[in-house]
């Protein structure tokens, strides 16, 4: 029986809308609700920048603010080495990400601020582009009570040149994207749709003929398996089920440990029903009735029959036949004589 993670995954693959590519990636995509960081594809797919570089920022970026990133702050918090650090900050104030400012402060002492731009090229662009996000797409289309009579204010703002810039934003970071791949006539989909109809499920095992014997000792087997597997807790309607299908394993000649192994030996975690569980295995993982004893004899072997060695009478040579007489030669040669003297 397969973990319940891979089901779920199968569940998933099922659940993406289109084809699936024959080859690469393969996007799960489930929204977060509390604990992410937003990280843009310009620093993701960052084509001058390493792997490590990407990562620390990665990393800095979802910290709270005032947190010390220094190199030696954060090779205390990272596996990472203080000159890997230190060439990863290198790289990331070389590109913008990361700037050192000196500051003067109130008390005139003068110290090193380190700042975190998480789209350095939002900074070169004009006061205005950088402030359209943050007004409210939706106040042209529901606006709230106005309490002044007059409608003029909210009409600049849905005319205003501004507003279509704003697909501007998102077809930058669009090509950054990768590309889903275009043949998918090679890809076959190997789990069945949540709409196909289910199989039936096979019935449980029975035996030839239930005794008191077979039942009470199937119904301990049932018992005693939360002593060893805690997840498995039976009721008396499910041990009531499940003990004739035990009785035909041990109708078989199975031995109680090897039945008791085959039912708790890599249960699933967690394990939300057991009688389900145990029905499966004890159907699936029957083994066969063993083999007699005319069975497992060697079959006899086929007797071949061998044509004996006999004496020529007439040159006395050795040759094969099942009655004594003259060689082939001797045939051939005494053929023609006699039907001369005949």
């Amino acid at each position: 029986m397969d973990t319940s993670q891979n089901t779920a995954l199968a569940r998933a693959l099922t659940e993406l809308p289109g084809p699936l590519p024959a080859r690469g990636v393969i996007h799960i995509a489930i929204r977060h609700t509390d604990r992410f960081t937003v990280v843009g594809n310009h620093l993701a797919q960052h084509a001058g920048l390493s792997t490590v570089a990407v990562g620390l920022a990665v990393r800095i970026q979802s910290l709270p603010q005032g947190t010390e990133i220094g190199i030696k702050a954060l090779a205390a918090r990272l596996p990472e080495g203080e000159k890997l650090i230190a060439a990863a900050l290198r790289e990331l104030e070389a590109h913008g990400y990361l700037q050192r400012a000196r500051t003067r402060l109130t008390n005139g002492r003068i110290v090193t601020r380190t700042v975190f731009c998480n789209q350095p090229a939002a900074l070169l662009r004009p006061r205005f582009a950088a402030a359209r996000p943050q007004r409210p797409p939706a106040a042209p289309q529901t606006p709230p009570p106005v309490k002044d009579p007059e409608p003029e204010p909210p009409a600049p703002e849905v005319a205003a040149p501004q507003a279509p810039a704003l697909p501007d934003v998102q077809q930058e970071q669009a090509p950054e994207a990768p590309a889903p791949p275009q043949d998918h006539a090679s890809f076959v989909a190997l789990v069945p749709p949540p709409t196909a109809p289910r199989q039936p499920s096979p019935p449980l095992p029975q035996p030839r003929e239930l005794t008191a014997e077979l039942d009470r000792a199937a119904t301990a087997l049932l018992s005693d398996l939360r002593r060893h597997a805690p997840q498995l807790v039976l009721s008396e309607n499910d041990i009531r089920q499940l003990a004739p299908a035990v009785a035909a394993w041990l109708e078989r000649d199975t031995h109680p440990d090897t039945i008791r192994h085959a039912l708790t030996n890599d249960l699933p975690q967690p394990l939300r029903h057991p009688a389900k569980l145990l029905k499966h295995r004890l159907t699936v993982l029957l083994p066969p009735p063993l083999p007699g004893a005319d069975d497992l004899a060697a079959p006899a072997r086929p007797r071949i029959a061998v044509t004996p060695f006999q004496t020529c009478d007439g040159c006395e040579r050795a040759f094969r036949a099942p009655t004594p007489g003259h060689c082939r030669d001797c045939r051939n040669a005494h053929g023609p004589a006699q039907a001369a003297a005949a």
